[in-house]
This record gives C-alpha cells, structure tokens and sequence, in this order.
C-alpha cells in the first residue's frame, strides 16, 4: 500500500490562486483570526475523534486567540505550536488525525508566519479528504475532494476578509 500523502492540493488550482491573491490583501489579525477559526471548526473534531484526551491541538488554538486578544506574547503562543506539531508526529500511524494536528499548529502560526494562511489549507484538505473517504480511497477521489475542501476554505476567507485592509500583509509566495 502506498503511503498516504501528508498534503493535498496543487498549488495551481485555481481556488489555491484566488487565496493567495485574497491573503495578500489582509491583516495578520484578520488571517490569523479566520485561520484559527476555521482549523477550529473543520479540523480540531477530526484530531479530537482520533486521538482523544490528547488537548495540545486545543491549547494552541485557545493560545492563539489569546495572543490575538493581547493576553499571551508570541513567545508564549510559539511553545503550544510547538507541542501541536508534536502531536502530529507522535500520531504518524494515524494519518487522519497527523493532517488534522499540521493543520492546526499550521494555523495558529499564521500569527508569526503569514504565508502560514495558505499552508494549512494543503494539510486540511488533506484531513478533511482523509476522514471522508478514508486513506485507501483512489487518488483522483482524493484529489476531487481536496478541491472541494479548498473551495470551502476560499468561501470561509472571503466571508471575513476586510474591504480595503488598511495594514495587509506582505508575502513572498515561493511556490
């Protein structure tokens, strides 16, 4: 069996473009607020479910909204990333929930890494597709629902993204 790829997503699809053209327009607040959101929502269930009892996912998104209301430093938020991204190693065997923790710890770097904003896309797309249709299922379905996931995504930002962000981001994408 082959092994399951960590990301899903091409970097030229046309969703993956429209967001990055999208990220560049906004703030790291306004990116790391709807990071944090989403990763929250779509992804923290599916670590939750396969790994439970297991609350560093949980602590960096909880540290991330602190640093974003003020109440932790970076420093701080920077440590609980670190242990997200533990998390996602140690689960290795369990590619659904190894996405799933990247994701996450992607995410919340958003704050200090703003191209961060378009790395956790590829691995949600990977959870999301993982969890629907398992690792077995055939690449081109895989493929099919990533980019649905990337869609999704797309949809999320443009509902929160600021008209005319007064202080964007500036990102270099090497890709």
């Amino acid at each position: 069996m082959a092994k399951p790829r960590k990301m899903l997503g091409r970097v030229e699809d046309a969703a993956i473009q429209e967001l990055m053209e999208l990220i560049s327009t906004q703030s790291r607040e306004t990116l790391t607020a709807w990071a944090a959101g989403f990763v929250r929502a779509a992804y923290l269930p599916i670590y939750e479910m396969a790994c439970p009892g297991d609350e560093r996912p949980r602590a960096a998104l909880d540290g991330c909204e602190s640093c974003l209301a003020g109440t932790m430093a970076w420093k701080e938020l920077r440590a609980l990333v670190k242990e997200a991204r533990s998390a996602a190693v140690e689960v290795e065997a369990l590619p659904v929930a190894q996405a799933a923790a990247r994701a996450i710890a992607t995410a919340c770097g958003v704050y200090n890494t703003p191209t961060n904003a378009l790395g956790f896309v590829f691995y949600g797309a990977a959870a999301a597709a993982y969890s629907a249709e398992g690792i077995q299922a055939p690449p081109a379905r895989l493929d099919q629902l990533a980019l649905r996931e990337e869609e999704r995504i797309l949809e999320s930002l443009r509902a929160v993204a600021v008209a005319e962000e007064p202080c964007p981001v500036k990102v270099a994408w090497n890709c």
